[in-house]
């Protein structure tokens, strides 16, 4: 792989971002059997710190980074502020004599250590000391039975040891983990529906179809988006606050809410409802929010990208839109299928955000499986799509960057 690095939130009881992990692969199995463990750590921490930057994988959060036995010896964690990593020990890395004193250093040095998918070593005289240094456990919740689980969980409480519980994908396992007194909660859980019934599309969601609809025409009325914006004053303060950002700043100042669209266009003013209209779904949620905000902007950028990589002649805003779309559901609590019968959608990306198999779903799962770190997945479709990894990669943190400043404009 080339020069990239997959990235997932860890959440903390209120729903507010904790830190990321920094991921090689997306499982315990290496689809790469020539990258040790070593190779791949070294490979996410280039990746990260030097060619990428931790300031625009982090925003401010600690990451989780695993760490092997000869990585620990030879003290690479101390190559980085404490503030900035937590050190991920590996499952496999046993107690002993040595990992106790590297322990003991890096606790005194002020690192948090987190003892990934934990196991118990009951027969190794060392295996208490080692746990005195422990910050975190992490418990994948999948894979742990149930006995152990209870017996690693009142270990966990007797040692005053935080829990961290992987691999939580749904929200009631969420809930129920959390009852159960985890900490921290990992997966992607926070990006699956949550369907409530009695919910209809909420009414902020609906004040941007109209704008939607128009800016859809194939020849937009630049009269008619004006008067339905002038109409809106968070609208119209909103825009003129977007084309004021340094990377659209207009030499000239502004006099006109219809001349702000017209420096904007029509593409880039769709995209940024769409922006809005998720936004004004999220306005005073948790950390857990920004996230789902954060994936479905990046998701967007990147469908976009991937669509201009392959050099494909439909319209780059249609998969804009298929990314910008594909958790909605999750926002507002409203199933897929009602969301886009009341959206002015082509059909084949309404067809895609069901979940049905065509151009648009096929760019969308190539963009989810580099979110999530997906190897196989990635590597299958750049071969079909005859797109180069390395351009993948390098678009996918082009959107995250973006995702991110969009997020900075919209709170400030």
């Amino acid at each position: 792989m080339k020069g990239f690095v997959g990235r997932q939130p860890i959440f903390n009881k209120d729903e507010d971002i904790f830190a990321y992990e920094l991921l090689y692969r997306s499982n315990d199995e290496n689809i790469f059997p020539n990258i040790d463990g070593d190779q791949a750590t070294a490979d996410v921490i280039i990746n990260s710190f030097v060619n990428i930057g931790i300031e625009e994988l982090s925003n401010g959060k600690p990451c989780f980074i695993n760490f092997t036995e000869n990585l620990l010896q030879l003290r690479v964690p101390t190559y980085f502020q404490p503030n900035d990593i937590v050190v991920e020990i590996l499952e496999d890395v046993l107690p002993g004599p040595e990992i106790i004193k590297i322990c003991k250093e890096l606790k005194q040095l002020g690192y948090k250590i987190a003892l990934d998918d934990f196991i118990y070593h009951d027969n190794n005289p060392y295996f208490s000391e080692y746990l005195k240094y422990a910050d975190i456990i992490k418990v994948d919740v999948l894979k742990t039975p149930l006995k152990i689980r209870e017996k690693i969980e009142f270990t966990a409480r007797m040692m005053n040891i935080e829990l961290l519980a992987e691999k939580v994908e749904t929200r009631s396992d969420y809930e129920l983990l959390k009852k159960e007194g985890y900490d921290y909660f990992q997966g992607y859980f926070f990006s699956k529906p949550v369907i409530v019934s009695t919910h209809d599309i909420p009414t902020y969601f609906l004040s941007y179809i109209d704008l939607i609809k128009n800016l859809s025409m194939t020849e937009p009325n630049v009269d008619v988006i004006t008067e339905l914006i002038e109409r809106d004053l968070s609208l119209s303060y909103k825009l003129l606050k977007l084309i004021n950002s340094p990377a659209l700043r207009p030499r000239n100042k502004i006099s006109s809410i219809r001349q702000a669209i017209v420096l904007l266009g029509f593409t880039e003013l769709q995209k940024w409802v769409y922006v809005l209209s998720i936004r004004g779904s999220l306005i005073g949620k948790s950390e857990m929010s920004d996230e789902v905000i954060r994936t479905s902007l990046t998701r967007a950028r990147l469908c976009e990208s991937i669509s201009r990589l392959k050099k494909n002649p439909s319209s780059e805003a249609g998969y804009f839109m298929t990314g910008m779309f594909s958790l909605m559901d999750s926002i507002i609590g409203t199933p897929m299928d009602k969301i886009v019968n009341s959206l002015p959608l082509k059909e084949e990306i309404c067809q895609a955000l069901i979940g049905h198999d065509n151009q648009y779903k096929q760019v969308l799962d190539l963009a989810i499986a580099v979110e999530q770190g997906k190897w196989e997945i990635i590597s299958e479709r750049c071969r079909t799509f005859m797109i180069d990894e390395s351009e993948l990669f390098t678009e996918y943190f082009n959107a995250l960057n973006w995702s991110n400043e969009l997020i900075l404009l919209e709170k400030h």
